[in-house]
């Protein structure tokens, strides 16, 4: 029997996520590997995968959240496949207000107290997570927890605990490199 890690992890593999190389990453931090996340959430079949786990994750959370938050660029099909998946609305969360239209930093509804869950693709040093999640509160929404599809184990879980948030991936990096390096 294929577990939800086990089966999250063939799927980024097979869709081509999983490369080896030199890599910067966003955290500045330099990888031998790199899980394009955006090769996954392209796919039909892979972001229709990564919806179903993380309402399963939803559902394991112990409340409803109000709100779905993603974060822009990346985020947003994960946000707005996991909309689908649940009927829950989301929100997008900009890294950086525009100079044009209406400069907000999240676009959608957010309402004061709203419960919001921030969905991320992979987080390493959760540095864009912890933004995310200042904006919104500052936006008077509630976050106390993150679904992303990879924990790359960079630190991201004890810096998002020390924003008071919690992380809930759907794998992490170790177990799609089990036996690869």
């Amino acid at each position: 029997m294929v577990t939800k890690m086990g089966e999250m992890s063939k799927a980024l593999i097979d869709c081509g996520a999983l490369q080896f190389g030199d890599f910067t990453l966003a955290s500045g931090a330099k990888s031998s590997y790199y899980i394009d996340i955006k090769k996954a959430s392209t796919n039909p079949k892979v972001l229709k995968l990564i919806a179903r786990l993380m309402a399963s994750k939803v559902s394991e959370l112990g409340y409803r959240p109000d709100r779905i938050a993603g974060v822009v660029l990346g985020s947003i099909p994960l946000a707005a496949a996991l909309s689908l998946e649940t009927g829950i609305p989301f929100v997008m969360v900009r890294k950086e207000k525009k100079d044009h239209g209406t400069g907000k930093l999240i676009e959608g509804d957010l309402e004061e107290g709203d419960r919001v869950l921030v969905v991320e693709d992979v987080i390493t040093t959760a540095g864009s997570s912890i933004a995310a999640i200042a904006t919104i509160r500052e936006a008077g929404g509630v976050v106390t927890d993150v679904v992303s599809v990879i924990d790359r184990q960079g630190g991201g879980s004890e810096n998002l605990y020390g924003a008071g948030a919690a992380l809930r991936p759907l794998v992490k990096a170790s177990e799609i490199l089990e036996g690869r390096v």
